[in-house]
This record gives structure tokens, sequence and C-alpha cells, in this order.
């Protein structure tokens, strides 16, 4: 039998979604009026069936009731933690690797003053918190040792604000454990928490909001020909199998946030398919964060138009999202990003 997956779309955003949603003609997203949806994609493996909300009802008994009930889990409404407010158009979570070869900030913010004032510029800027990586985990990268990752990344987080959020970007448990200790909020581990078989019990022991990210791979190999059977429905799988697992031992909260990983084990046309598609996760319950800024698909599209810093791709595609009831952006441009949702918000008004 073929399992269904139910994504939501033709979303409305702003002053005409609450209109529509108070007429019923449309669904609010997370429960928030401010952006809802008046279409459903219905997707197995081989097929995929667009019809209105209103057509649900004469859907064939089996998938009706899988359809109301992920409508059920999208439209509920996602409790905060931490400094984020799931109401909100959007919440932003600043970059800051102390590494010297990160593919994008490598060397810039390498020394503890220059990192510290990279923080404090993002929070300035309106970050809702900031994301410290000691680990290069670029495509092409090795693994470096928990000494060394500790090395760069300790003095800067024995110096931080303990009322700011900060997470750490890291595979391994002893760099959590510690970090920890040192005031970090949130965990942000690229692995999914495969990594290190041990992260998961740092988890249960400290009840910390995580990131649950997909990765292909380890980074050293990660893009050398990645293949899905279908990219989309193999990482909403991976999602469902982690989240089982991590609640089976003993991982009790909802503080779970889903990072499909753009760039992590995927070529351009894997990268497109989940950003177009990027709604269907909305229907496991949990708040969805994107890592977008300054990626290859970006300079894999604009072709001669690339530059370096990638803004406008950047620009574009987070707003693209968030107009897919996205959560979170992880974004290297605070400032600018924040200016081109506001402009954005403004017109559509």
């Amino acid at each position: 039998m073929s399992r269904y997956y139910t994504r939501v779309c033709n979303f409305y955003y702003g002053k005409k979604s609450k209109n529509l949603v108070k007429l019923k003609k449309t669904l609010p997203l997370n429960g928030r009026n401010q952006i809802s949806f008046d279409q459903i994609e219905i997707i197995s493996k081989h097929s995929k069936k667009t019809i209105s909300i209103h057509q649900i009802d004469k859907l064939p008994k089996l998938i009706k009731k899988k359809v109301k009930n992920d409508i059920s889990i999208i439209t509920k409404k996602i409790l905060n933690f931490l400094s984020f407010n799931f109401n909100s158009p959007i919440n932003m979570m600043g970059v800051l690797n102390v590494t010297p070869d990160s593919f994008s900030d490598g060397g810039k913010y390498n020394q503890t003053i220059l990192a510290l004032n990279h923080i404090e510029n993002l929070f300035r800027d309106g970050a809702n918190l900031v994301d410290i990586g000691g680990e290069s985990t670029r495509p092409g990268s090795k693994s470096i040792s928990t000494k060394i990752e500790w090395s760069r990344i300790e003095k800067v987080l024995e110096k931080i604000n303990k009322k700011q959020i900060i997470s750490i970007d890291t595979r391994k448990s002893e760099i959590m454990e510690k970090s920890i200790k040192l005031g970090v909020k949130i965990i942000n581990d690229v692995s999914g928490f495969s990594y290190d078989k041990n992260s998961i019990n740092v988890l249960k022991k400290y009840k910390v909001p995580f990131v649950l990210q997909h990765s292909l791979g380890k980074p050293d190999v990660m893009q050398v020909n990645p293949r899905y059977e279908n990219v989309l429905l193999d990482i909403y799988d991976f999602f469902e199998e982690k989240i089982k697992v991590l609640k089976k031992n003993g991982i009790n909260h909802n503080k779970i946030i889903l990072d499909p990983g753009i760039g992590f084990g995927k070529n351009l046309k894997h990268n497109l398919t989940i950003l177009k598609n990027i709604s269907i996760y909305h229907s496991l319950g949990l708040p969805i964060l994107l890592g977008i800024s300054r990626k290859k698909f970006i300079k894999d599209i604009s072709k001669k138009n690339d530059s370096d810093e990638r803004l406008g791709g950047t620009i574009s595609s987070s707003i693209y999202s968030m107009m897919q009831g996205v959560q979170i952006l992880r974004v290297h441009d605070i400032n600018e990003t924040q200016q081109g949702i506001k402009v954005f918000k403004e017109l559509i008004k």
C-alpha cells in the first residue's frame, strides 16, 4: 500500500490571509492567521495530486483520514521556546564561524575580540540567536580533533552574554557538554546526532533544545554524486524515524527544530526540490529552519552574476521561504535580510 504525505500550498500572507481565515476560505498555518493556505498536495513515492482544502471530504476513506490528521497537526499552534516566537513572520539565527576555513567567513572571526564584536553586531541587527561553530563542515572538509575545535571556541563562550541565546554548531558530544556548561542554550549538529553516539545522552542529560538536521554522508564525501529515491520524502522519513529514536532514548520534550540541510549531500536539483516544496515538513508539527545563506546553489543558478557574498540570492530565497511558512532562517547578513523582509511585508499589506 502506498504511503501518502500532505504538503500544504497556495499560501496567503498578511491582511489578505487574516480576512480569508475569518471567512473560512483558508486554514491558518501553525495557528498563525497572517499566513494561511487553501490547497494541499497529496504525495506518494510515485504520484501527487493537488486539491482544495474544501475537497478533502471527497477523498477515499483511508487517504481522507491521513490528510485530516496531517491538517490538524499543520494548523496547530507551535509552542514558543527560548527567544523564538513562532507566531512572528520569521526568526533569525546569525552565523559565527570561529574557524580558518569555513566556506564563507573562514578566518574573519577567529580571534576572540573579533568574534565577540560580531556576536554583538548580529544581535544588534536583529538576530534571535547566534550559532557558533569551531569546525568547518563545508563540502570537502575533514574532521578535526575535539581539542582543536574546543580551543577555537572556548574563550568566546566564556565571555558571551549569558542573557543572549547562543547555539553551538558541533558534531561532538564533549563539545556539546562543555558548551552547555558555559551557557549555550541550543545544540545544532549537522550530522543529525549520528556522528557521535554519545550526543543523544547529552541531549537527554541536559534536556536542551536542538536542531535536527539531515545530512547525507560526512562532509568530505557528501557531495560525491548524492542520490535519493525521492529527496523530499526521504528527508521526511529521516526526520520521522530519527524523532522516534530520540523519543525512545529518553528525549521527552518537543523543543526540536528541523533543518533539511540545504547543500549537505544534495546537488542543485535536490536543493531546489526541497526549497520549492519545503512546506511538506509542516506536517511533522515542529518548526523548520533553513540554512540558505551564501550557499552554492545560489552560484549554480546565478552563474556569471554570482559574487562572493551572494546576498541577492540569500534574500530572495529567504523571502520565498518565509512565504512557505519557514520559521527560522540561518543567515550571515542579518541586517540586509531583515531589511528585505520588512520591505516585502510592507509592499503586500
